[in-house]
């Protein structure tokens, strides 16, 4: 082992931590650089490796960008609610908000012991009050603007945890938190908005620098679709239903309609002799899961209403059905059916023997689910494509029965918690004035800290006489407090721009402030957040900047997505397959840096991989003898000025690395960036074996290579800088560049082949002609040797690489 050790990572972190090295300067925004990765929840007692994975290669990136001259804020903080902490809670008896508090302390030992640039002086807990009550005033704001709402909703629920989920928390079919099967309930819930922003969500991010798989995710949940909506009446009813459809042009051949089983409308048209059969369908279909439901795979299923409705182009009854492959959250929640024409319809007509109509050509058989002419379309017959759909609504349009409609797929976003450990909803209900926000200067409504967490599906808030009763903030009566909490995600939906202005007990950012700091530069976090995290994050932006708080449209103009660290086993890490990887006890043998070293080198960034210790104990024996060589460099005393082939090649060494790892840094390429620095490394081995050696050149290097490496080994860097000679600290030297003159070599080696395999390397003259090239590895003895007694057939030349020689 070298001298490298946790004691000079301690020595670095104090020394930083007095200096202020890394305090962010508020008066060099020109310059400013707002790096964020996505904050981490404290439900385990420590660190595991994904957290290194993710934070430290992204504080090596901004070190790099640091010493490349930009003004780096890199703040760090919890997201403290949510449901494991209180599931912990249930289990052991322990207080979530003790449990959080004494998580956040020991991660925050980690943290600090990673040492990374984190500004702690801007840190962020989402579950103390003073940054909840700010989750509570943008949830006002939103309500104020029409953007929160309640309503009675058929939703998801998880029978384990006892609480809504939203869909996107749904995974499978089960709670994304516990796994169990999820149901569906009719609850009065509070929503947001998000769906007034579709259209804008989905236009956006076309501008933003974001994995194309994570964009192409945001684009498909967002669903965009282009159609028409046609009005259906209820036959011997006042009551009329839309139906969205793309297929309009199919419209003559709807043979019956189908609502989805949580419809309100259901209800309404079902006759009395169905009630039993429709109200026994709708009980099961609450057991199934949305992806289920839609499953093209899974037989169709669906009860007969007794009612019909009038098809509005040709004034045809067709028999209302319930099945579940509809969705009330999906369009209007009713579908018209063309068996004829569509692959789930046709299932379900075959299956109930309801008529099946055709009525687009092409095909020998059906479905045929492709556009063609018109049949049985009455006047509409020949039409095809864009000409039927844009005549027959035309027709609807005349009857008012129909129009043109762009629908989505998102719906709006659901952020009532039947739990304790989150934001309490700042709503009172009082029976003289209904539905009453409280006022922002009653901020925050506050936690109660006894509260009995048993799970029984009601909202633990409820059973907290003290919380519940209250006094109407309008008129003075008595009232009752919201005891639903806010899902954590909307904590997260706005924390980057709590961070820059974090100590504001007035307001929750100043936005002068924040429009100079935001959009963020660089934000890092996992792939699994495309359709929840993002996606709300993106709302909250653009809402709060329609309020006037904000300047910009996005909230991070970069992203990147680190991959998965698994255990040795291959799997994903988890307490009950025995495969975790804690950071901690490989810090205590080898120091942050080799830690950090090895999860740059040994894995791809954004895929990740399994971990080896053989591994890291090979960074561990490269870091010592890093240490060994620029030692050696050190006291190298022969001295020289002129420069000969060997110079020549250290310094091409020196500038095709710095011009490699400053390409491969910025397109967080870390685990190339080590591997040149290796080579770097060798580079430097070898030319210790000169003779005689250009002290003043090695110094150079030695230089640079200390400021290559020192985003990747910081506290290690630091002691090899000062240990050479220079002054503290190696972080305010400015990153180096190459000299492109250097990168033209006077001499290049090529291979030269005999009929396919290489027989020797020679170096030439990198100007050499073609015609001198040949004649020189004609030349070579282990050339000769090969073609001896043979004929030379041709000889090609490729430039710079190699020569092949054809002989028989």
């Amino acid at each position: 082992m070298g001298n490298y050790s946790t004691k000079i990572d301690e020595k670095w972190q104090k020394i930083w931590e007095d200096k202020s090295l890394y305090k962010f300067d508020e008066n060099n925004m020109g310059k400013k650089l707002y790096a964020l990765e996505m904050f981490s929840y404290p439900s385990g007692a420590r660190l595991h490796a994904g957290h290194w994975f993710n934070y430290g290669p992204v504080d090596s990136w901004a070190r790099f960008k640091k010493m490349q001259g930009y003004n780096v804020f890199q703040p760090m903080g919890f997201d403290a609610f949510g449901l494991p902490a209180e599931n912990y809670a249930i289990k052991t008896g322990v207080h979530p908000k003790d449990s959080t508090i004494k998580n956040i302390e020991t991660m925050e030992k980690q943290l600090k012991a990673m040492g990374a640039m984190f500004n702690w002086d801007h840190e962020v807990v989402t579950c103390f009050p003073d940054y909840y009550k700010w989750t509570q005033w943008l949830f006002l704001k939103l309500y104020e603007k029409g953007l929160a709402y309640r309503k009675k909703a058929p939703v998801n629920w998880c029978p384990s945890c006892n609480t809504v989920l939203a869909n996107e928390q749904v995974v499978d079919g089960g709670c994304e938190r516990c796994g169990t099967e999820v149901v569906k309930k009719d609850l009065t819930q509070w929503f947001l908005k998000i769906t007034d922003y579709s259209e804008e969500l989905l236009q956006k991010l076309d501008d933003l620098d974001w994995p194309e798989k994570t964009k192409a995710m945001q684009r498909h949940w967002i669903g965009k679709s282009k159609g028409a909506e046609a009005t259906f009446k209820v036959d011997n009813s006042d009551v009329t239903f839309d139906v969205f459809t793309t297929r309009v042009d199919t419209l003559f051949g709807v043979t019956y309609v189908v609502l989805a089983p949580e419809s309100p409308l259901t209800d309404k048209v079902t006759t009395t002799e169905h009630i039993e059969a429709v109200e026994e369908y709708k009980t099961q279909s609450a057991k199934q899961s949305d992806i289920e439901r839609q499953s093209l795979t899974r037989e169709k299923t669906g009860v007969f209403t007794g009612s019909y409705a009038i098809n509005p182009v040709n004034g045809k009854k067709v028999p209302i059905w319930v099945a579940d492959y509809v969705l009330a959250t999906y369009g209007t929640g009713a579908v018209m059916a063309v068996p004829s024409h569509d692959e789930r319809d046709f299932a379900f007509a075959t299956k109930y023997n309801l008529p099946i109509i055709r009525v687009v050509e092409g095909g020998d058989s059906l479905p045929y689910t492709d556009y063609g002419k018109l049949v049985n379309s009455s006047e509409f017959d020949g039409l095809s494509g864009n000409e039927a759909k844009e005549a027959i609504v035309k027709l609807l349009s005349s009857k008012n029965l129909g129009h043109w409609k762009v629908n989505y797929r998102l719906r709006d976003w659901l952020v009532s918690r039947q739990r304790y450990w989150g934001a309490p909803i700042p709503i009172v209900y009082c029976e003289k004035c209904g539905i009453v926000p409280v006022p922002e200067d009653q901020l925050p409504v506050e936690l109660p800290y006894d509260v009995e967490f048993a799970p029984d599906g009601r909202s633990p808030l409820a059973k907290s006489e003290e919380f519940v009763n209250t006094t109407c903030p309008h008129c003075g009566g008595p009232a009752k407090r919201e005891v639903d909490t806010l899902d954590t995600f909307v904590c997260s939906s706005w924390y980057y721009l709590r961070y820059p202005d974090s100590k504001n007990s007035d307001k929750a950012f100043d936005p002068e402030i924040i429009n100079k700091m935001l959009p963020v530069d660089k934000y890092v976090g996992g792939p699994e957040h495309a359709c929840m995290h993002l996606l709300y994050a993106r709302f909250i932006t653009k809402a709060l900047r329609d309020m006037g708080y904000l300047n910009f449209d996005e909230p991070f103009l970069s992203l990147r997505h680190q991959g998965l660290i698994l255990g040795p086993d291959g799997q994903k890490m988890s307490k009950s397959k025995g495969n975790t990887i804690s950071p901690d006890d490989y810090i205590k043998e080898y120091g942050a840096d080799v830690f950090r070293l090895y999860l740059m080198f040994g894995f791809d960034y954004t895929e990740g991989g399994a971990w080896s210790d053989d591994g890291i104990k090979a960074i561990s024996k490269f870091v010592d003898r890093v240490e060994r060589i620029l030692s050696q460099c050190t006291e190298a005393s022969a001295d020289k000025t002129t420069i000969d082939k060997a110079e020549k090649e250290l310094n091409y060494v020196r500038n095709f690395v710095i011009k490699s790892v400053t390409e491969d840094a910025e397109k967080f390429q870390f685990n190339t960036c080590v591997a040149r620095i290796m080579e770097f490394t060798n580079a430097l081995s070898k030319y210790l074996n000169e003779e005689k050696k250009n002290t003043e050149l090695l110094k150079q290097c030695v230089n640079d290579f200390i400021r290559i490496l020192s985003p990747f080994a910081p506290h290690f860097s630091e002691e090899m800088w000062l240990n050479t000679g220079n002054n503290f600290s190696v972080f305010k030297e400015a990153w180096p560049n190459f000299d492109p003159k250097a990168l033209i070599k006077d001499e290049v080696e090529i291979a030269i082949q005999v009929n396919g395999k290489i027989k020797a390397r020679i170096d030439i003259a990198s100007d050499l002609k073609e015609d001198a090239i040949k004649e020189t590895a004609l030349k070579d003895d282990n050339v000769k040797a090969a073609i001896e007694g043979k004929n030379v057939i041709k000889v090609i030349v490729i430039k710079g690489r190699l020569v092949n020689i054809v002989a028989k």
